[in-house]
């Protein structure tokens, strides 16, 4: 073991693309242009939006934590709290956090992995949508398969991760992520041109009053605000670690809207894509696996060349969901080299080898535990591991940094408000106290109690 100088980011787009990583993901994909459809289009956007701004300050604090500790989080509390507080006992939450992520988000990057080489071998030439739903369907019961790639993610994004923030992390999000946009743009633009793809935009972006107030304000706010506070990463330590590499140069209110701002400008690319397509073959869009790895590819197959805009497709995803995995793996490599003083290919050695056993009650939860069920009927392990995250650690790891930045027995206002407005750009004014005090607090509440209302008793 030994103890090395911390590292930064060579540049600035490195920080906003290592940000971005984290908060743009399989739920920008997966779950907006389906919740937006259904709410109402370009009326639940704004609604969308209002409440992304309204907990997008629990990011700057992530930030502020980290770039002033110069620490993850692991280390964090402990370096910025009071003398004689209890602060320092939070630190579980940057490896506890990660891990509850990761448990099942290695084993559907695989699945976007091999479907790309599929899609590019022709595996879904000439296949109705219906043996497209039980190619999947065999590919989850498969175990050797599921483990198989769950391990070729989890072995290559620490590898990446294991040659060093500038030379593998930063490198290869960079690069990731412009591809990502590229692809992305380029599906986009494919799909606008098929016919009946204007009417699939008017159903997504046009407000539609009669769709939203089908709904009761209660079910409208708690999709909106649970969308805007999981889809940006927030909640789990990732965006402390990712602060605590960054410069002082620039106030970190500007940079959390650019990172607000690239994850909104992709969910919305995603809609464009997913309800052109959908109406243009006359298919009901739907909401997560069935969409991505039934519905598109059955679409795809129907389309000239389809192959081709396929792997495009799974290439975008398998670039979001492993730039992803890359920037999560980063906060649990920093938690040990803070708190136990490791090397960074130890740690990689370390937590690869604990990450994959955990990965496996999800890469099987489709075959050799296909019995469990955790929350009766056909719940999976992932159900399980996603609420445990979701409904649990990351709403409460919200209201810690909450509280830890506004109350004067944690890292206290003053404090987190000097460093949040530390350098040029946006600053966050004083005034904003009162609502980081009283009012997000209670709208986390809401997050976490919306969880559970969902879980057992909608």
């Amino acid at each position: 073991m030994c103890t090395t100088l911390r590292e930064t980011f060579s540049s600035r787009f490195g920080f906003l693309m290592l940000s971005a990583a984290c908060a743009i993901g399989l739920g920008n994909v997966w779950r907006f242009p389906f919740i937006t459809g259904k709410y109402g289009g370009g009326i639940f956007v704004v609604v969308y939006l209002l409440f992304l701004l309204a907990v997008l300050p629990v990011m700057i604090m992530e930030f502020a934590i980290g770039r002033a500790s110069k620490s993850s989080l692991g280390k964090s509390f402990h370096v910025l709290e009071q003398p004689g507080t209890f602060w320092h006992r939070m630190g579980w939450l940057s490896l506890i956090g990660p891990y509850a992520l990761m448990m099942f988000y290695t084993t559907i990057s695989g699945w976007m992995l091999y479907y790309c080489i599929k899609m590019a071998q022709g595996a879904f030439e000439n296949l109705s949508i219906g043996q497209s739903a039980s190619f999947f369907e065999t590919m989850l019961s498969n175990p050797a398969l599921q483990v198989f790639w769950m391990t070729v993610c989890v072995a290559t994004c620490f590898a990446v991760n294991a040659s060093g923030l500038r030379n593998g992390v930063e490198r290869v999000i960079n690069a990731m992520m412009v591809g990502l946009f590229i692809l992305l743009s380029v599906l986009v633009v494919r799909v606008l041109f098929l016919p009946g793809a204007l009417d699939g935009l008017r159903y997504f972006l046009i407000p539609d009053t009669e769709r939203f107030f089908s709904a009761s304000f209660l079910e409208i706010c708690n999709a909106a605000m649970c969308q805007a506070f999981f889809t940006l990463g927030i909640g789990n330590g990732c965006m402390a670690t990712i602060g605590s590499y960054y410069s002082r140069e620039k106030s970190l209110p500007g940079e959390a809207l650019w990172v607000a701002f690239l994850d909104t400008f992709v969910a919305m690319l995603a809609g464009m894509l997913v309800f052109p397509a959908c109406f243009s073959f006359q298919i009901n869009p739907d909401s997560g696996p069935g969409l991505i790895f039934i519905t598109l590819p059955h679409i795809f197959n129907s389309m000239s060349h389809g192959y081709i805009w396929g792997m495009l497709f799974f290439l975008f995803m398998t670039f979001a969901s492993f730039s992803t995995v890359i920037a999560v793996f980063e906060t649990i490599i920093s938690h040990s080299q803070d708190v136990h003083m490791c090397t960074r290919k130890k740690a990689c050695l370390k937590h690869g080898i604990v990450l994959w056993a955990l990965s496996l009650p999800c890469a099987l939860s489709w075959s050799v535990l296909s019995d469990v069920h955790p929350f009766g009927g056909s719940s999976t392990i992932l159900d399980l591991e996603d609420f445990i995250l979701s409904s649990n650690i990351l709403p409460i790891g919200a209201l810690l940094f909450t509280l830890f930045c506004t109350l004067k027995n944690g890292w206290g206002w003053d404090n987190f408000i000097r460093e949040a407005n530390q350098g040029n750009g946006l600053k966050l004014p004083h005034w904003f106290k009162f609502y980081l005090r009283w009012v997000l607090p209670v709208l986390l509440l809401f997050v976490f109690t919306a969880g559970y209302v969902e879980r057992f008793w909608k």
